[in-house]
């Protein structure tokens, strides 16, 4: 069969990127390349043919036959098995011809008895896909998971204006503002979790009524099972020609999910690395360039990639929808859209390791998030002034509180300054300040971590949480 170089493949996961993280890539490719899928199609094959001989095992079956046969699936040659389909024209009779020389003679006429391709190929799908999402994808996102917990610790006390509709609001701690994300992503985390285990295989037939099985055996569902069982699968509640497509479905969905978790963290910390904000920094080499003309430039690229990532692969979620339809018992509508669902979840893949690198080496520059919090003055405090003023029983507080902000903006005063001239008022503010946070106005109002809620708190609440979560998971997949 023909070999080119990697500059002359179409898809940039098979050159840029296997350059770029060749470890990744490789264990990828292992799992979700044409090889993998084809010898994946051979495995439930021999499941197929291994649940026959134990329902008639033949006269004199040698103990070792079983794990010739898995040898036999393992070792089949994809470049046989297209060689073989440009006579047949069809890739699981291919296969099966393939297949079926490597096989001793009295097994030859068993090898796919009963399956059609559908059986083979969506019970193979849910073996690759499970496979990649416990052994390479999980992983990654419990790695990233692990440094977004780690982050929001550190940073959990660390004061930073909050921000709504791009405008500054009332102080928060960075820490909180990552345990949003920890949150978010390791909600998903489980989900896709629980979806992965989940998926299906099938031993129904062409229409799904066990029309070819209920031939070979009595109770064609005990076959199905017994097939299944060797393969760890479950089979599909009812089938058509296919698997019920919501397994995969609903799957697919929640990664997308995370994927624009991601997204919109690397969204944040993109921003956050405006000139003007300059809050945090990506890691950048004594080597790297961030512009061809402007050699000052420290471009937050790698955030920039992640969004870019997402921006590619999440639109593919209308593929998969489209893909849940198909035409009475089976069309072939799926047949070249579906082989695109193991470069979508590369490309997730790809953009989980990417985060993950961005948080492991990002900057926190806490000097100039107290900067930032200062630019605003101590108007960060109007809400905290307006909520003591109503709970002191004034019905206009809000509008009170409103004017003096007006009154301060104009002269250019601090808002306190503005505020103390009512002395009534300032007694009244210290007055709950001593009662609900042990500390007089103006003390209160001379630092903005002073206005936190409880965010420190709650971010190390929220990452044990998801500490705890992510070690059982740990475990799970280490088992």
């Amino acid at each position: 069969m023909e070999s080119r170089g990697i500059f002359l493949n179409l898809s940039p996961l098979d050159h840029r990127y296997s350059l770029s993280n060749p470890e990744l890539f490789s264990a990828l490719s292992a799992r979700l390349g044409e090889e993998a899928a084809i010898r994946s199609c051979a495995r439930v094959e021999v499941a197929l043919l291994k649940a026959l001989l134990r329902q008639a095992p033949l006269p004199g079956q040698d103990s070792g036959l079983f794990a010739d046969l898995d040898r036999a699936a393992g070792e089949i040659d994809p470049e046989q098995v297209y060689a073989e389909e440009k006579k047949t024209q069809h890739n699981i009779r291919a296969l099966v011809n393939v297949l079926k020389r490597r096989l001793p003679e009295p097994l030859r006429p068993l090898l796919h008895l009963g399956a059609t391709s559908a059986d083979i190929l969506d019970t193979a799908s849910a073996l690759r896909f499970r496979d990649t999402l416990r052994s390479v994808i999980l992983p990654l996102l419990c790695e990233l998971e692990g440094v977004l917990i780690r982050r929001c610790r550190e940073e959990a006390d660390t004061p930073q204006i909050g921000r709504t509709h791009g405008q500054h609001a009332v102080p928060l701690t960075f820490g909180f503002a990552l345990a949003e994300y920890v949150s978010r992503l390791g909600e998903s985390i489980i989900r896709i979790r629980d979806r992965t285990a989940d998926l299906r295989g099938k031993l129904a037939g062409a229409v799904g009524a066990y029309n070819a099985t209920s031939l070979l055996v009595k109770d064609p569902l005990r076959l199905e099972r017994d097939f299944l069982e060797g393969l760890d699968l479950s089979p599909s509640e009812h089938s058509t020609q296919l698997v019920e497509p919501e397994y995969l479905l609903r799957l697919l969905l929640e990664v997308n999910v995370a994927f624009g978790v991601i997204a919109n963290l690397a969204d944040d910390l993109r921003n956050l690395q405006r000139t003007e904000i300059d809050e945090v920094r990506e890691e950048f080499s004594a080597t790297q360039v961030g512009s061809s003309t402007m050699p000052q430039k420290r471009n937050p690229w790698n955030s920039e990639h992640v969004k870019s990532l997402w921006k590619a692969f999440s639109p593919r979620v209308a593929t998969f929808f489209m893909d849940q339809i198909s035409d009475h018992q089976r069309d072939l509508t799926n047949s070249a859209s579906s082989r695109f669902v193991g470069e979508y979840l590369a490309g997730f893949a790809f953009a989980v390791d990417r985060m993950r690198s961005v948080l492991s080496s990002l900057k926190v520059d806490r000097a100039r998030m107290a900067e930032n919090i200062s630019r605003t003055g101590d108007m960060v405090y109007s809400e905290s002034v307006y909520i003591l003023v109503g709970l002191d029983g004034d019905p206009e507080a809000h509008e009170r509180v409103r004017a003096a902000t007006l009154e301060a903006e104009q002269s250019g005063e601090r808002l306190a300054d503005v505020l103390q001239r009512d002395s009534a008022l300032w007694d009244m503010l210290s007055r709950q300040l001593a009662a609900t946070r042990g500390m007089d106005a103006a003390t209160f109002f001379s630092d903005p971590a002073h206005y936190t809620g409880i965010a420190g708190d709650r971010a190390r609440a929220i990452a044990d949480t998801h500490a705890r979560s992510l070690e059982t998971l740990r475990r799970e997949l280490a088992s």
